[in-house]
């Protein structure tokens, strides 16, 4: 027998997992061409032409040692780059200590909630967010506390957040841009809930989920978490900066300014090396450290966003233009899983929002091909007179 946890985590599962497994489904019936998958956010570009080349390149050096161990925190190198890029585009200076190479984002969260957390001990994630938050905090014995951002803006709500803090709360998750709406949190509203989280009589700490930080849109910037938080731990991947989401590679990051730096610092590498990822990729390590301004076409997701938006909105569906992420964010006109059943009927794949813990809408991924948004159109327009919106 499976645990019984295991077990209820099977019945469950992932919607998102299961929109993309039905889209499988589909296409083997009617064709990739004739379904519209937007269940996930697989970046569908092409790695930057210097990180191919600097795949290549030292894939082919005879350099000793290069698929050995490593210090568990990542090569010393790799981690001055980093912490090197850190200290040019925030206004702290980051050592090479405070960066702990991890197996992606999903490994950089996982090492520092084991860090941070006792059996009982409560994360705040704000909805809508990234499902998987739930599981990450389940695996180390936490509690998770689901504080609703503002309706409608999806804006962390400051005096909500205030009031759901109690003795036991030991960190927030905060993901900006955010997975699913897109939205981008100002400056101000971080500097609030900095000074909210001061104000508290024991430390929480702050752990900023960054794998869409470079993903904006409009000429926009997005606001830099180690500017505004203090007691702040960063977790970022390459997966969508780069488009290397199945290499794994990532890294947390402790601010300076952090109560515990000293001791977190060191936790962070422990559980990186006891959650048995023991390292992060040893070669794409060395990727990254001679690629660290690399960023992958930017332009091109913008002129999916702005594409897919167009259609949906003159199919009569409301949404916030989104600022940043991969991901537009409607309204769903009815139960927003029988939604997402009735939008399968027409071969087009969504997620509802129930899954990021927001009912009431629904999720679409614009990280697909211009041929997949098009030729949606049809279907959209299609549902939008069922639900009479046109």
């Amino acid at each position: 027998m499976i645990s019984n946890r295991i077990a209820a985590k099977l019945s469950s599962g992932s919607m998102i997992r299961k929109m993309f497994e039905e889209g499988n489904r589909l296409k083997a019936i009617y064709g990739a061409d004739n379904v519209f998958d937007f269940s996930i956010g697989n970046p569908d570009l092409e790695p930057p032409k210097e990180v191919i080349d600097a795949i290549s390149a030292y894939a082919a050096a005879s350099v000793s040692g290069k698929h050995s161990y490593m210090s568990n925190s990542g090569y010393l190198s790799t981690r001055k780059a980093v912490a090197d890029k850190l200290t040019r585009t925030s206004s702290v200076i980051m050592d090479a200590d405070a960066i702990c190479m991890t197996v992606g984002a999903a490994g950089a969260m996982n090492a520092v909630l084991r860090a941070v957390l006792d059996p009982g001990d409560e994360v705040i994630v704000i909805s809508p967010f990234f499902m998987e938050y739930i599981s990450y905090i389940d695996n180390h014995n936490g509690i998770p506390v689901i504080v609703p951002a503002i309706k409608d803006t999806f804006m962390p709500d400051i005096d909500k957040i205030a009031a759901a803090i109690s003795s036991r709360t030991k960190a927030i998750i905060v993901n900006s841009p955010n997975n699913p709406s897109g939205v981008v949190y100002p400056a101000g509203v971080l500097d609030r809930l900095n000074a909210c989280l001061l104000a508290q009589d024991h430390v929480i700490h702050v752990i900023s989920d960054e794998p869409y930080v470079d993903l904006i849109y409009d000429g926009a910037t997005t606001p830099c978490s180690l500017d505004h938080f203090d007691n702040v731990i960063v977790c970022y991947s390459w997966s969508k900066s780069l488009s290397l989401p199945g290499e794994r590679i990532g890294y947390t990051a402790v601010s300076p300014k952090h109560a515990d730096y000293e001791q977190l610092c060191p936790a962070i590498v422990m559980c990186n090396r006891i959650l048995g990822s023991v390292n992060a990729p040893a070669f794409f390590q060395k990727i990254i450290e001679s690629t660290i301004d690399a960023r992958a076409d930017i332009s091109n997701y913008e002129y999916r966003r702005n594409l897919l938006y167009d259609i949906i909105t003159r199919a009569g569906f409301t949404c916030n233009k989104p600022a940043g992420a991969l991901y537009l964010f409607p309204k769903a006109p009815a139960d927003d899983t029988q939604f997402a059943a009735k939008c399968a009927k027409y071969n087009l794949l969504v997620v509802p929002g129930t899954a990021f813990s927001c009912p009431g809408y629904f999720r679409l991924a614009f990280c697909v091909s211009e041929s997949t948004i098009r030729g949606s159109e049809k279907a959209f327009m299609a549902i939008g007179k069922d639900y009479k919106l046109i």
